[in-house]
């Protein structure tokens, strides 16, 4: 079975300020780490790996040159191939684009039965990456996995709704988005990492992904991001203590005012 994850590598959210400003994220100073639903996604192919010894699992990401570390992070994980997407000509994709460019890249790279995608990145928090790649490939897509199981050359997925979970079967090739609630991601080991620093990141640029020019980057992106800003703090809040009648008859007044009544 050949597997492939696509991960990013994303700012830690933990960290990050906007430039009251600019609107822009201030990124100097701020720790990368790979997407937290991307790494259940690896985690997951790696216990299909672990049930299935013949798998092979390949990691592929978009971004730029420093994205190497996640990547051998993934290796250090288990992975078995690393592929990084990297040119100047990529900037400024938006989620249609990079899918595009993503879904290019898995063409080239040919025989896979399984595609696993975090749900959504926290930096973007669109959860449409993954969705637009299925259809990009033209396969069958399972989002908000929460519990997955192998059979034979399908898959059956529980897809996580608000007021439970239901259950789906589709054969492969098939893509799926993970969710925290599918597992707990593996820590990496030491001779994992000796291992990944062996091992050679392939990077792929312009020249290496048989893309439109004109359907990537800022070009090729049918939206973008006008402004980016922090929501204003709001006002203190009222509290009310006691449980008489003038207490309730004065909360009743608040409610009213804002037309909450």
């Amino acid at each position: 079975m050949n597997i492939i994850v696509c991960i990013k590598q994303v700012p830690d959210t933990t960290e990050v300020k906007l430039d009251p400003k600019t609107g822009r994220l201030i990124r100097d100073g701020v720790p990368s780490i790979i997407n937290p639903d991307d790494k259940n996604a690896l985690e997951e192919a790696l216990r299909i790996k672990d049930a299935n010894p013949d798998t092979k699992i390949t990691v592929v990401s978009m971004g730029p040159t420093q994205a190497d570390v996640a990547m051998r992070e993934a290796l250090a994980m288990g992975a078995d191939d690393a592929i990084l997407i990297s040119a100047r000509e990529f900037g400024g994709s938006d989620t249609w684009a990079t899918s595009y460019i993503i879904a290019t890249a898995i063409k080239k790279i040919g025989g896979y039965d399984i595609i696993l995608c975090g749900r959504q990145a926290i930096d973007g928090d669109t959860a449409q990456v993954g969705p637009q790649i299925a259809e990009q490939l033209n396969i069958p897509q399972i989002t908000y996995v929460q519990n997955l199981e192998i059979d034979g050359d399908s898959v059956i997925a529980q897809r996580q709704l608000e007021d439970g979970y239901s259950i789906v079967k589709a054969k492969m090739p098939v893509l799926l988005t993970a969710i925290k609630e599918l597992n707990e991601p593996r820590y990496m080991t030491p001779h994992g990492i000796f291992e990944a620093y062996n091992k050679q990141v392939q990077v792929w640029g312009f020249e290496d992904v048989p893309v439109d020019p004109e359907k990537i980057g800022l070009k090729g992106s049918p939206t973008n991001v006008k402004r980016t800003f922090s929501p204003e703090a709001k006002g203190q809040g009222i509290m009310l203590e006691g449980a008489d009648r003038e207490t309730v008859r004065k909360l009743i007044e608040c409610l009213d005012e804002k037309h909450l009544l």
